[in-house]
């Protein structure tokens, strides 16, 4: 499905994932068009919570897509499928604030194109599938030097 899905050059497919140790989330994601890499962001954050560090990555995601010229379908894949879940909960809950800006995003995408989409795949990291594993491994791999570590941001 990758593969096919691939091939188009209006469909970018974005593979992310986050880690948090000592207290510093990162956040890496690959965004794929017509079978090559063309951005690879990594970001890290500190004191936050895994939700939180997936749900930016999640934004991140669809901000990079959606701001690339002809991308009419987004597909994220990634192994934290449950918290995407929580973006389109609009009850409430402490990740509200994520949800709203993630949803601003999309309803930008969407209003580009009637035909514009967005998939979501879950890709748990046991499968071992190649262009996830390599965003697994940086993920995991990363060790950001913190200059004011006795700051919050």
């Amino acid at each position: 499905m990758v593969i096919e899905s691939s091939s188009f050059p209006s469909t970018a497919i974005v593979v992310t994932d986050a880690s948090i140790k000592n207290n510093v989330a990162i956040s890496i994601l690959h965004m794929h068009t017509h079978n090559r890499l063309i951005t690879k962001t990594i970001h890290h954050m500190v004191y936050v919570t895994s939700t939180e560090a997936k749900l930016f990555t999640i934004r991140c995601s669809i901000n990079q897509a959606s701001n690339c010229d002809n991308i009419s379908k987004i597909i994220i894949v990634t192994n934290f499928i449950h918290a995407t879940k929580r973006i389109f909960n609009l009850s409430s809950h402490p990740f509200q604030v994520h949800s709203v800006a993630i949803l601003d995003e999309l309803q930008k995408f969407f209003l580009q194109h009637q035909n514009n989409s967005i998939e979501f795949w879950e890709c748990p990291s046991c499968l071992k599938w190649s262009l996830h594993k390599v965003v697994n491994k940086e993920t995991k791999a990363f060790n950001p030097i913190l200059l004011f570590s006795s700051k919050t941001s």
